[in-house]
């Protein structure tokens, strides 16, 4: 699997997702399996360039290669030159963002709302390709509702322009993140381009990778959601496509040290105060289908600073220990249940 030059490790991918994709959870992914990660969107407004929050989710320092930064928005000179401040400061790899389908985000024409109007999605992949001398990605949806799915056109429109690999998601704009995924479009746009296509949507085990990659014949997955709380997920992914067996659950002590290794780089990024609060949701998430894991979130999310943070979350993997070696999923569901 390549990107232009760029030589991949496989072909399961870890989604944008603004709030979650930062430097460190990337970075996290990468080491746990993931052949590719993009940054969270970072608006075309030059004005927002230089602010701590854009500059945060530009940041690649250290990371694994190739680095690749997602740009949004919907004026084409904005984002050339987003594109090209971005690699001036060592994006490999430009994203344009058409399948964010939150409000905020649409309501400015950007993302999903630019399916809306074809001629204006020519003019910025145009404006993009011709701004930077590195592959230029496009990640998008089938279409800005059910009635009117456009993503045959688009993909051949992104093809033409040069776009170097689409990421499809199996949802319209209207659909938000509601209902299933579908992936006749998908199969249809693998079918109708020369180029790779990425299969997105509803990614959440091993066999459901293998089926979307089967039934599309897409040349990889991007998992979203499905990474929150369990990076793993990646390298789980990648071992059931190669030998079409399961890998155990991490064991336990792998994950108390993979949380104290995120924490502190989340820590370091954020800094102390936004570090804790930022965290709280991560945390959440690694916890939330273990036994003791709600109790345990609603306690933590009472804390104030890194150092208790740190010692509650040891804590809670170490009263994992009861039930096993490795983690538990299933019997939180039992435990539940009963």
């Amino acid at each position: 699997m390549h990107i232009g030059p760029h030589l991949l490790r496989n072909n399961v991918f870890v989604a944008p997702m603004a709030g979650v994709t930062d430097r460190p959870f990337r970075q996290l992914c990468k080491q746990l399996g993931a052949g590719y990660a993009v940054s969270e969107m970072a608006a075309s407004n030059p004005r927002l360039w230089a602010t701590e929050k854009s500059s945060r989710r530009t940041d690649h320092t250290g990371e694994m290669e190739p680095k690749a930064v997602q740009i949004a928005g919907a004026d084409p000179q904005d984002l050339a030159d987003c594109a090209r401040f971005n690699v001036e400061r060592g994006a490999q790899i430009i994203d344009i963002n058409m399948g964010c389908p939150v409000k905020k985000v649409c309501n400015s024409w950007c993302g999903s709302a630019l399916l809306q109007n074809v001629p204006l999605v020519r003019e910025i992949l145009a404006a993009v390709v011709g701004a930077v001398d590195v592959p230029v990605t496009l990640k998008f949806r089938t279409g800005w509702n059910r009635e009117n799915k456009n993503a045959l056109a688009i993909a051949r429109i992104a093809e033409d322009a040069g776009i170097a690999m689409l990421t499809l998601h199996g949802r319209t704009r209207a659909d938000g993140y509601t209902g299933d995924a579908e992936y006749d479009t998908i199969a249809a746009v693998k079918q109708s381009v020369a180029i790779p296509v990425v299969a997105n949507g509803d990614i959440t085990t091993p066999e459901k990778a293998k089926f979307v990659l089967d039934y599309t014949g897409a040349d990889a997955v991007m998992v979203g959601r499905a990474a929150q709380g369990r990076p793993w997920i990646f390298r789980e992914i990648d071992h059931f496509l190669q030998t079409g067996t399961h890998l155990p659950a991490p064991y336990i002590a792998e994950v108390r040290a993979l949380m104290d290794e995120h924490l502190r780089a989340h820590y370091g990024f954020y800094g102390d105060y936004l570090g804790v609060r930022t965290a709280r949701k991560h945390i959440g998430w690694y916890v939330r289908d273990l036994p003791g894991g709600e109790a345990f979130r609603q306690r933590m999310n009472l804390l104030e600073c890194t150092e208790a943070q740190l010692e509650a979350v040891d804590q809670f993997f170490e009263s994992q220990r009861q039930w096993g070696e490795r983690l538990q999923y299933r019997l939180s569901e039992d435990l539940q249940a009963a």
